[in-house]
């Protein structure tokens, strides 16, 4: 189950770059740089406490920030 907390950052097919909330189909900004949607996503996850997430061209993982409550140390 989607986390709407979480935005992810990530190239588009057309060269453009997304932020995008976690389970939504359509982008929450679109922009010409990785810098301007990385921006965005960070203050959304921010103001919702959440997670922030930038993908790099390969599709991996490059960044992540966490803003909500990080217990550490983790249980388990």
């Amino acid at each position: 189950m989607p986390d709407k907390k979480n935005y992810w950052t990530q190239q588009r097919p057309d060269g453009k770059w997304e932020s995008k909330r976690e389970g939504a189909t359509r982008a929450s900004k679109v922009t010409d740089t990785q810098s301007g949607a990385w921006a965005h996503s960070r203050e959304k996850a921010a103001e919702t406490k959440g997670e922030a997430f930038l993908k790099g061209r390969d599709g991996k993982i490059r960044e992540r920030n966490t803003y909500g409550k990080d217990p550490y140390p983790p249980k388990g």
